[in-house]
């Protein structure tokens, strides 16, 4: 098949060729005919010297053409060329499109070519000024909003500036020196609007540029469309081909010659090096802009889940980068598209965090198992980004003297007390733990489900209950001594006042760890108390602050120890005060949870004593209703993971938990309640689940997965069509591993499709089996998808439509299975193989668009092929039916009208598309009629006068018929099933002869009949006129008798025919049914008599049935298949000019 290219690609090349020219032939003019004298006398009139220089200021664009270029030939100028300097300049800028830009050209051409000395140097230095980079020192004045305003304003005034001065270097006006073209003088302009500009603001002007001068300028044009392989190319060398044009020629190949090029290559290198260059810098602003914006979307997720809400100036900001990232996103996409480079890798929303992130990871049994296996389903942390946050907490000695800490000397004896106060303090933990412990076990829970505490947990109960005094009230501060310079020195204060300022600001592991160590030189006794009572007036919205709180007392708490006490000891006394306001639920439910997640976070920077926490879970647990449940609920959710796997408090911690849901089941809680229990108890001990089974695949596997999926590339595809070659193809489990790789489109880039096309096609050669396989079984899943219709797998239903459009294009499949499989996308799943409005079908349904996409998908890969010839009717046939089934479907969407239009554009662009269903069948009607008549069948006209439901039908059937047997035209070797559903598609004879309507027509109309049945009698009376002496007007008459009226035997046919094919199958298979004519005077009248099935009368009129039945199928092939002979007969021919031609698949007729 002869190669085509898409005409798109091709149009744009010769108006680039038309423009060449074009430009050329002026600047011919420009150099050799400037400064010449006109030949004629010029008028000096200053009115119309007056209206010119007007027109110009107010345009040189096309409408004003004509009228200044006459009057520059007619006029002499001399005196108004500073004016008209001014004018031209002036009137460039209201030049909009490229017409109005090659306007302004002819005429300051014109004007150079009068005064080259005069106007030429003038114009060149205002255009320069209208396109010179902005001044920083203005733009340092103006604000951001004032700026975006300058920006847009001036890059609108400099984009037409632009792109005259773009056509004046090359027409010869601006030069860099004798001989030279101006392209150094443009590249200079370009650069100086692009340097210097961290706002990107000037790359619109460098997109308008490149999108009308990026061939003559940097010598880059539109890469070669796809198209179908010549006949004559041999298989096995397509990839050797492809990697050496992609290492040489790239994405530019020469259209012309050098010496007609308007531009040094010189200058066409560095000028295509600099926006090269510039791409990269544009794309690594992109990425560090998406990285921003996925990490301020991470923040403000965060404290969405810390608050409930984002505050109006996060939003805002966000809005403000969301709007710049989109704009930057859209513009290095469209330098991208002009430069032919591709778009950087933007990677998906970070999963680090900076703050603690509540979710589950994996689960392990409440107490199942050592700390090994603990650790193994996730150990006391989510993440190592949260143990990072918890557990590496810096020590001050490496960053403050030891002077500052209190610690003297060596530390030596400082070191041995301290030892022996953790070995006191971790012996009275010890105690405390064991005392819960033996509390927890003396509990029980009553019937109802309440707790029953001993006597002595009773007694502490009732005396906090009855302890009223003193209570502070949360989030009010406490009297504090006033801050004079005898408690603190003036300038330690400030400092101390702006550190304590700054920390709501610290929401970082770097930030809060330097306040720490900045408190640290500031450490006093009056500085530690400041700190405490900021500690417990944290504000009661910002739980957020509570992590990196918990972490600045963490760090100090080992030096400082009377910090984390204190607090411990506020926070303990005010969850005692909670307690007793348990009835007070709206007012306080902020504080407590600002209660519960502080001490939870303290708890596992290991502040909070384990005993204490685990006191305030047995106090919870002893009252398990109201706010006590909610309690729980963020206690597990903060801390119980940690205390869970933590080996001291491992034991009592289960048990509690035990306890908890024991007491949950017993109790009645509401479904909020329920849900808040269920969700923290499995965040804290998370189910087992099994680890996803990894599928192991062999050296061999991994090594034909890793060349397919990685290395194949344009550049790389020679090598791997060289690495498979050398693979063992005996062993079959290499043929089964690159058979389900090559049969798995969707596995790889959309991009690389093709590439595994070409790499098909090259092993063909050698393994043709292989080769053959693969093309049956995309045809296979393309019908499997079908069949199945499943959402989840429509990319990979577009991955093998793709694969089979560019298997075509390798001529590793004939025309026919393309249009077989086009055919059978719109006519599977419906009756009759006809779409109708409202239809619906169990796997097309009107409101499924996706076979429309399949279709255009498979148009845009190889439908530009279909340009010529036959191949060229049948595309226009299947279009016209396309149209009809789109009509069938429900309003399109509009990303799907989108794409419809664009696919039947690209093949057809002077397709005039139907409006409606009725246009399109009355389309599809007309186009099967005439595929019947040029097939030698003849329609029955009159089947036109009955019923609607009966007309309805009929033409369903024909039509189905015709459209299989306009396919036999269509297609070499294949046809579409009449049931798509019950069968694959059969032979082109068995799909015309399943078609009632068709068995119609093909025998022979009643006047023939008529006129056979006279012939007949009159024969057999002569011949038996010596045995049986009967005159003409008896045998006349005896004939007239013998054949029934019309209507009779129209009914017999509907009705006789009808008995015959079900009562005989049905009731009687042993018997056949015959009509006996008798005549009552002059009527008429019909009776069925039954002959016994085995009588010679029955076996003999069986025998003519069928003969006369094989007889008109043998005709009628005759007639069908001669076009395809003719059409195999010429493929033959061209099979046998080619060196090695294609595999054909061809389904079996």
């Amino acid at each position: 098949m002869e190669p085509a290219t898409n005409g798109t690609t091709q149009t744009k090349v010769d108006e680039e060729q038309a423009r060449r020219a074009k430009r050329a032939a002026l600047k011919e003019l420009n150099v050799h005919h400037a400064g010449l004298e006109p030949a004629k006398a010029l008028d000096s009139s200053l009115k119309r010297h007056t209206a010119l220089i007007k027109r110009m200021r107010q345009s040189v664009g096309l409408e004003n053409r004509e009228h200044i270029l006459k009057d520059i030939e007619s006029l002499s100028l001399e005196k108004y060329v500073d004016e008209i300097v001014g004018a031209v300049a002036e009137g460039i800028m209201r030049c909009k499109t490229e017409k109005d830009v090659w306007s302004a050209v002819e005429i300051i051409s014109a004007l150079h070519r009068r005064f080259p000395k005069t106007f030429t140097p003038g114009i060149i230095s205002s255009v320069t000024t209208a396109i010179a980079p902005p001044s920083r020192a203005l733009l340092a004045t103006l604000t951001p909003e004032q700026r975006e305003k300058e920006d847009s304003a001036r890059v609108a005034r400099q984009r037409p500036v632009l792109r005259v001065c773009a056509e004046l270097a090359l027409v010869g006006i601006i030069r860099d020196g004798p001989e030279r073209s101006g392209g150094e003088w443009i590249m200079k302009a370009v650069r100086d609007l692009l340097s210097n500009d961290p706002s990107l603001s000037s790359l619109p002007l460098l997109l308008a540029f490149l999108k009308s001068y990026s061939r003559p300028y940097l010598g880059i044009v539109p890469p070669q469309a796809s198209k179908q392989i010549s006949a004559s190319s041999e298989p096995g060398t397509l990839s050797e081909a492809a990697s050496e044009e992609a290492q040489t020629n790239g994405s530019s190949p020469t259209l012309i010659n050098e010496s007609e090029e308007l531009v040094e290559k010189e200058i066409r290198d560095r000028f295509k090096k600099m926006c090269e260059g510039y791409f990269d810098n544009v794309a690594k602003k992109l990425v560090i802009e998406h990285n921003r914006l996925q990490d301020q979307d991470r923040k403000n997720h965060e404290a969405y889940i810390r608050s409930g809400e984002i505050f109006e100036d996060r939003q805002q900001a966000y809005e403000k980068m969301t709007k710049s990232y989109e704009k930057l996103i859209g513009s290095c996409q469209s330098l991208s598209e002009q430069l032919y480079l591709p778009m950087p890798t933007l990677k998906s929303a970070s999963q680090k965090s900076e703050s603690i992130q509540i979710g589950m990871n994996t689960g392990s049994s409440l107490l199942g198992g050592d700390s090994e296996e603990l650790s193994s389903g996730g150990g006391k942390w989510e993440d190592e980004e949260e143990r990072r946050f918890f557990e590496e907490i810096p020590d001050l000695k490496d960053y403050v003297p030891w002077s500052v800490l209190g610690l003297e000397g060596d530390g030596d004896g400082d070191n041995e007390d301290g030892r022996e106060k953790e070995r006191k303090e971790k012996e009275r933990v010890q105690e405390e733990v064991r005392r819960l412990e033996e509390e927890l076990a003396e509990m029980k829970v009553g019937e109802d489900g309440t707790a029953l505490p001993n006597g002595k947990a009773e007694k502490e109960v009732e005396e906090e209950d009855a302890d009223d005094v003193p209570t502070p009230t949360p989030g009010t501060p406490k009297e504090s001594p006033s801050t004079t310079p005898q408690l603190a020195p003036q300038g330690p204060s400030q400092l101390l006042t702006a550190l304590l300022a700054r920390l709501p600001d610290a929401t970082n592991r770097s930030l809060i760890d330097q306040a720490a160590v900045d408190f640290a030189f500031l450490n006093s006794k009056a500085a530690r108390k400041r700190l405490i009572r900021f500690m417990s007036q944290i504000p009661r919205n910002r739980t957020d602050l509570l992590p990196h709180y918990s972490r600045l007392i963490a760090i100090l708490n080992r030096y400082m120890p009377d910090i984390g006490t204190e607090i411990v000891a506020s926070l303990d006394e005010e969850f005692r005060y909670l307690q007793r306001k348990k009835n007070v639920v709206k007012e306080l439910v902020e504080v407590r949870m600002r209660n519960i997640t502080f001490l939870s976070n303290l708890t596992k920077f290991r502040v909070v004593p384990p005993h204490v926490i685990l006191h305030m879970f047995k106090v919870c647990l002893d009252d398990f209703s109201g706010t006590n449940v909610e309690n729980l609920a963020m206690l597990l959710e903060g801390c119980g993971r940690f205390l869970l796997r933590s080996e001291d408090t491992r034991e009592p911690f289960s048990k509690m938990i035990e306890l908890m849901r024991r007491k949950q089941s017993m109790q009645h809680f509401d479904q909020r309640q329920l849900l808040l229990l269920e969700n923290a108890y499995y965040q804290c001990n998370p189910p087992e689940r099994a680890a996803r089974q990894v599928k192991e695949r062999t050296p061999m596997e991994l090594f034909i997965r890793h060349l397919i999926y990685d290395v194949l590339a344009k550049k790389t595809i020679d090598k791997v069509l060289k690495l498979l070659r050398k693979l063992d193809w005996a062993d079959a489990v290499v043929q089964r591993t690159l058979h389900k790789v090559f049969t798995k489109p969707w596995k790889i880039k959309y991009s690389h499709i093709s590439l595994l096309a070409m790499l098909t096609y090259d092993l063909q050669r050698y393994h043709p089996a292989f080769s053959i396989g693969v093309v049956d079984q995309v045809l296979e899943d393309i019908r499997r998808g079908l069949e199945s219709n499943l959402y989840n797998m429509n990319q990979r239903r577009i991955a093998s439509v793709k694969f089979l459009g560019e298997l075509y294009i390798y001529r590793l499949i004939s025309s026919g299975i393309i249009f077989d499989t086009l055919w059978t996308l719109v006519t599977f799943g419906h009756p009759d193989g006809r779409p109708l409005p409202g239809q619906p079908s169990p796997v097309d349904m009107p409101d499924d668009f996706f076979r429309i996409r399949l279709v255009c998908v498979l148009l845009d890969t190889c439908g530009m092929c279909f340009d010529r010839g036959s191949q060229q009717k049948k595309l226009d046939n299947f279009l016209t039916f396309f149209q009809l089934y789109v009509h069938c479907k429900n309003p399109l969407p509009m990303d799907v009208e989108f794409m419809l239009n664009d696919s039947l554009e690209a093949v057809r662009p002077k397709l005039v598309q139907f409006r409606n269903f009725e246009e399109a069948s009355s389309a599809v009607d007309e186009m099967f009629n005439v595929a019947l008549q040029n097939a030698g069948i003849a329609r029955d006209i009159g089947d036109a006068d009955n019923d609607s439901g009966e007309e309805s039908g009929g033409e369903d059937d024909d039509e189905d018929k015709e459209r299989r047997g306009g396919e036999e035209e269509e297609e070499d070797d294949q046809t579409q099933p009449d049931s798509p559903i019950d069968e694959r598609a059969p032979s082109p004879e068995a799909v015309l002869l399943k078609s009632s309507s068709t068995l119609e027509h093909l025998g022979p109309t009643e006047e023939d009949d008529a006129e056979f049945a006279k012939e007949l009698a009159k024969l057999v009376t002569d011949t038996s006129a010596d045995s049986r002496k009967v005159d003409k007007k008896t045998a006349l008459a005896l004939l007239d008798t013998a054949l029934p009226p019309p209507v009779v035997r129209k009914k017999r046919n509907e009705d006789i025919d009808e008995d015959e094919a079900g009562a005989e199958s049905a009731r009687d298979p042993s018997v056949m049914n015959f009509t006996l004519f008798t005549k009552r005077g002059n009527k008429q009248q019909t009776r069925q008599i039954a002959i016994p099935a085995e009588s010679a009368l029955a076996v003999q009129t069986r025998t003519a049935q069928m003969q006369d039945k094989v007889e008109q199928q043998h005709l009628k092939r005759l007639v069908l298949n001669y076009e395809q002979r003719e059409e195999a007969e010429e493929l033959k021919a061209l099979e046998s000019r080619s060196r090695q031609g294609p595999i054909k698949i061809r389904l079996a007729g």
